[in-house]
């Protein structure tokens, strides 16, 4: 069955007893039992939700996998599959990586003895260079944030198997409509369900999906120990949102590469980051193992005071945090999204104090462009 048929489905047949087309929000903290030692299959929301479990049975499959699950946030969600390893373990992580997951990793699990070396997760041979005895994991974004570099899954998957490594994949920006990660050789694969799959910009959710049966009963135990799970509310926000992904994604991608070709030819924007663009170094390889290039853009302009003013002068594009919903938004990342990553990393990288990242939406494009167009002639 085509993805984009799946994710209209997604819940369709939970409740055979009524048949209710959408998936009832099942507000409960607590389920009676209907005898001592027996079970309706559902005890504690903490462990198990019906609401939820529609949504863990309809990610699990848009990507392959054999168990979802789903958490309270996207960085929940990573938090969690941290609690895989024990101090003293290293693991390698994409070197352009979104700002809140450095923060977590340099300034909360280091305390605890786990290691991470920074690597451009585009470059296989960086990632053999950068494996130690003390490897466990490999943690890569599939495109990057903000950079949107595309990252050879097959070939960091074999490098993983030859040593025994976990590979995880944040996927957040493709999502399961546009890419597979466990097709392709991932063991995990995280989403902040936040951005694409819920889609709407009203609410904050994570997702977690995995390929092996054993290594998802621990992520369960540790989710359901831990206890940051998503609530029936949530959950059933972004059952509605993933219903409509794919024809949201298409129109995003469209308004995307026109957008981005736009900037292309703008005498103010002097570099533009889509790995649509036939020019950019990883166009063929995201062509041949993606379905599509998504729906964001990362581009430069030529001084650094233009900055404020485009985020000031948009008005159809809202100056805002996160991403993926159906409204355009633009942020500047060395002062939002990557402000706790150092300066002089960040320099390294290329998040300069030139670079905008803007989330393309699924407004009419001509209005997208009028609306730059006004913001960079001032």
């Amino acid at each position: 069955m085509n993805i984009a048929t799946q994710t209209v489905q997604i819940g369709l047949d939970w409740d055979t007893r009524t048949g209710a087309v959408t998936v009832p929000i099942y507000q409960t903290a607590t389920f009676r039992h209907p005898g001592l030692g027996q079970s309706t299959g559902y005890d504690y929301s903490r462990s198990g939700n019906p609401t939820r479990q529609a949504l863990e049975e309809g990610v699990a499959r848009l990507d392959g996998a054999c168990r979802g699950f789903p958490y309270s946030s996207g960085m929940a969600a990573i938090a969690n599959l941290l609690l895989l390893f024990k101090s003293g373990d290293h693991l390698i992580v994409t070197k352009d990586l979104y700002g809140g997951t450095c923060r977590l990793f340099d300034k909360i699990f280091s305390q605890y003895g786990l290691s991470f070396t920074y690597v451009d997760t585009s470059n296989s041979a960086a990632i053999t260079a950068a494996i130690l005895p003390e490897t466990k994991a490999v943690f890569i974004e599939t495109l990057t944030n903000p950079l949107l570099k595309f990252a050879d899954l097959r070939t960091i998957s074999s490098i993983c198997t030859d040593n025994h490594l976990l590979l995880i994949a944040d996927n957040t920006f493709l999502t399961p409509y546009l890419l597979r990660p466990l097709d392709l050789g991932a063991d995990i694969a995280v989403y902040s369900a936040t951005k694409y799959l819920a889609g709407h910009n009203d609410t904050v959710a994570g997702v977690v999906t995995v390929k092996d049966p054993q290594l998802a009963e621990k992520i369960y135990f540790h989710q359901n120990s831990v206890g940051a799970v998503l609530g029936p509310q949530d959950a059933w926000l972004t059952i509605r949102g993933i219903k409509t992904l794919g024809i949201r994604l298409d129109r995003q991608q469209q308004n995307a590469g026109r957008i981005a070709q736009w900037l292309t030819t703008h005498p103010r924007i002097t570099k533009v980051h889509y790995p649509g663009l036939a020019d950019h170094p990883n166009h063929r390889l995201m062509q041949k193992e993606s379905r599509g290039f998504g729906a964001m853009i990362a581009f430069e302009v030529d001084k650094c005071e233009l900055v404020e003013q485009i985020l000031l002068k948009t008005n159809l594009i809202s100056f805002a945090e996160s991403l993926g919903g159906v409204e355009s938004l633009i942020t500047f990342p060395e002062v939002q999204t990557h402000a706790d990553i150092p300066p002089e990393l960040r320099a390294r990288l290329g998040i300069n104090n030139v670079l905008l990242r803007l989330s393309v939406g699924i407004e009419e494009c001509d209005d997208l462009i009028d609306d730059l167009q006004q913001a960079l002639e001032g």
